[in-house]
């Protein structure tokens, strides 16, 4: 990699205009977008957002120059569109990393939980060393979020995981052309976003497209949970393929599934053998996730005791992602961050076994899932039949009637027009009791589930506990 950047050079690259120079230079190539967290010598993007502009912040950010689309006063780049030129300059960058593999994940859901595992993985085999492994916080899975990713690897950078997500058709594709993988992970194709694709055969298809970035005689790791997603390689004869699941057939797959307080334990299976796993996240969906993390360290020749252990020790790493809790003996779920049929399922699935374990009541706080299209309506009551179906004890549905069925089950159900209204049962929450807290992000119902954590701390323990 070369030792630096003139401003010149990255303009050069990008197709942009210099403006106060000044003989700027980057020596770590790195895009940042946030002012107030600088990355040391990087590159500032000026984007103009809701509610603030970038290029108020270029000459305080601390960067060696900026991409902007306007004049400021301060060494910068003027692009006609900023997302453009980071995405110009981390494919550049990235063609400069020769030793580095980049791993590109996608599907419905399990995308952040299966990059977090990958990242304890790959952390764990090269012995915690910094920057060896490079992984976002969060989801950066997207034109912004990606490029970011791509530019914070340096030299000593080993592993790349980069989720991918897509919000129309190409998207996936543009992102692959950027990080240019060399392992690409297909989780599993949903219903998320079906109003945005219309149907799951739109969604497969766009899911594909990272199969089709890979980079010629690279790895498709590929799931079996669906019927989309095995086939998903079948074009391309330069790839070498690999599966995980639980069918049995599988490269790499689950036997002797069980839930135990809530938490999956399986025997891993590999071509090279097999180790028992006890997974610290929680939900039996999650071995899901936990297989094509050990796919990867198949692939890439980790030993499967080592594959195992890493899996055990992991402990969830991103917010409101079926974050347990235990306060004065009740179980809190919250599971906010976003939601779809087959997610929700999952959710209350582990609620259930939870309650059933405690000996106690299972009670679902619930709110709209979005994105669901023409199929919403149905999609809804199917969710509110699970609930029966389960047996949830008690479902509180924050402004969405839509759950409410005419099911004949036991559960009881409470329609409440806002979180102001939610929070009255509350006292209704016994010791053994487990509450979930799961809706689409913008519901905002991870407050709801702060405010009972504090409301549970706050409240006298009952005797004998």
């Amino acid at each position: 990699m070369s030792a630096q950047w003139t401003i010149e050079d990255v303009a050069r690259i990008i197709g942009g205009r210099t403006i106060h120079a000044d003989q700027a230079r980057t020596s770590s190539g790195a895009l940042f977008f946030d002012s107030r967290a600088p990355k040391r010598e990087g590159i500032f993007l000026a984007l103009h957002g809701e509610r603030v502009d970038g290029h108020d912040f270029v000459a305080d950010s601390g960067a060696s120059f900026s991409f902007v689309s306007r004049e400021v006063n301060a060494p910068a780049i003027v692009v006609a569109d900023v997302l453009a030129a980071a995405a110009s300059w981390a494919s550049h960058y990235r063609t400069t990393l020769g030793e580095l593999i980049v791993v590109g994940i996608t599907g419905s859901q399990g995308k952040t939980t299966t990059k977090d595992m990958a990242n304890h993985m790959l952390r764990f085999h090269t012995g915690m060393k910094e920057d060896v492994v490079v992984a976002p916080t969060g989801s950066y899975n997207n034109d912004l979020g990606l490029p970011v990713v791509i530019t914070s690897c340096q030299e000593q950078t080993r592993y790349c995981i980069s989720e991918m997500g897509a919000r129309h058709k190409g998207d996936i594709f543009r992102l692959a052309t950027i990080a240019k993988p060399e392992i690409g992970i297909v989780l599993k194709v949903g219903t998320a976003h079906l109003g945005e694709f219309g149907s799951r055969e739109a969604i497969a298809e766009t899911k594909s497209e990272l199969v089709a970035g890979i980079n010629h005689g690279g790895v498709a790791i590929l799931g079996t949970y669906d019927e989309f997603t095995p086939l998903m390689a079948k074009n391309r004869g330069d790839l070498e393929v690999i599966t995980f699941g639980e069918r049995g057939d599988e490269t790499v797959r689950a036997t002797d599934v069980e839930a135990r307080g809530g938490f999956a334990h399986f025997e891993l299976v590999t071509p090279r053998g097999r180790e028992a796993v006890e997974l610290r996240v929680a939900g039996v969906h999650n071995v899901a996730n936990a297989l094509a993390t050990a796919a990867l360290g198949y692939v890439l020749g980790i030993p499967e005791n080592e594959i195992a252990t890493a899996l055990s020790t992991f402990e969830p790493q991103s917010r409101w992602r079926m974050e347990l809790s235990e306060i004065n003996a009740v179980t809190v779920i919250n599971d906010s961050y976003n939601a779809n049929p087959e997610s929700m399922r999952a959710a209350l699935e582990t609620t259930r076994l939870l309650a059933q374990e405690s000996g106690g009541r299972s009670f679902a706080f619930l709110g709209t899932m979005n994105e669901l299209g023409d199929a919403s309506d149905a999609m809804h009551a199917e969710v509110g039949g699970a609930l029966f179906t389960l047996g949830i004890d008690y479902l509180i549905s924050v402004n969405e009637k839509r759950y409410l069925t005419d099911s004949d089950g036991d559960t009881e159900t409470i329609l409440v027009s806002d979180i102001d209204q939610a929070r009255r049962y509350f006292d209704s929450i016994l010791a053994g009791d487990c509450v979930l807290f799961k809706a689409s992000r913008n519901i905002g119902l991870e407050r709801l589930a702060a405010e009972l954590v504090s409301h549970l701390k706050a409240r006298p323990q009952e005797a004998g506990e």
